[in-house]
């Protein structure tokens, strides 16, 4: 299970460049309890307790053999800085589909384009960070595909990438901090896991 540092090109993920160069603030959609949107709200403003219930994506990448891609989330990071998560997370802009979204930024995360990336359902969680003292109070969509591309992390969104099996899951779990959405959003995505990488690969 070898733990690569992330090295590449570098991208601020905390404002959107304007037309006239400054930066404006990142917008998410609200929602309501079905996934409606019911609203936008500054990134943020959306995490201060007690949250504010926002549309969000997770994505699972497997290689050949079957292994999820993790990270750990950068150290600089405003929000679960340096705990280990699934391959990459983060929210749509208003109207932006969400699969469109989960493309754009795993290609913006790990300099990658997933071979194939497939919806895996939906999940809503109520989750505090205990360290900011910010919530995620998410509408989660899932999406599991697979990778083949080699890596390209941006140092300032991830620190570190691993490939692991089931078992070694197990393990960096046991020695390290995972992000506290991180087995709600894998279990639910589960059944399409399995479709996507076979009975052998163990999850």
């Amino acid at each position: 299970m070898p733990i690569t540092p992330a090295k590449g090109l570098s991208a601020d993920d905390s404002a959107v460049p304007a037309s006239d160069g400054t930066a404006e603030p990142i917008m998410l959609e609200l929602v309501d309890e079905s996934g409606r949107t019911i609203g936008t709200a500054e990134k943020l403003s959306a995490h201060l307790a007690p949250g504010r219930l926002h549309r969000a994506f997770s994505v699972f990448l497997f290689d050949e053999q079957g292994r999820l891609l993790l990270q750990r989330r950068a150290l600089g990071k405003y929000h679960s800085p340096g705990v280990w998560s699934n391959t990459c997370c983060g929210h749509p802009y208003p109207d932006e589909p969400p699969f469109v979204a989960a493309a754009r930024r795993t290609g913006e995360e790990l300099g990658v384009t997933p071979a194939l990336l497939r919806e895996a359902g939906t999940v809503r969680y109520n989750h505090p960070d205990p360290a900011s003292g910010l919530v995620e109070q998410e509408f989660n969509h899932l999406f599991v595909g697979t990778v083949r591309a080699g890596l390209r992390p941006d140092p300032e969104e991830v620190e570190e990438t691993a490939f692991v099996t089931p078992a070694e899951l197990d393990e960096l779990r046991e020695k390290f901090t995972f992000s506290a959405w991180f087995m709600d959003v894998l279990d639910t995505a589960r059944p399409v896991v399995r479709e996507i990488t076979g009975d052998a690969a163990g999850w």
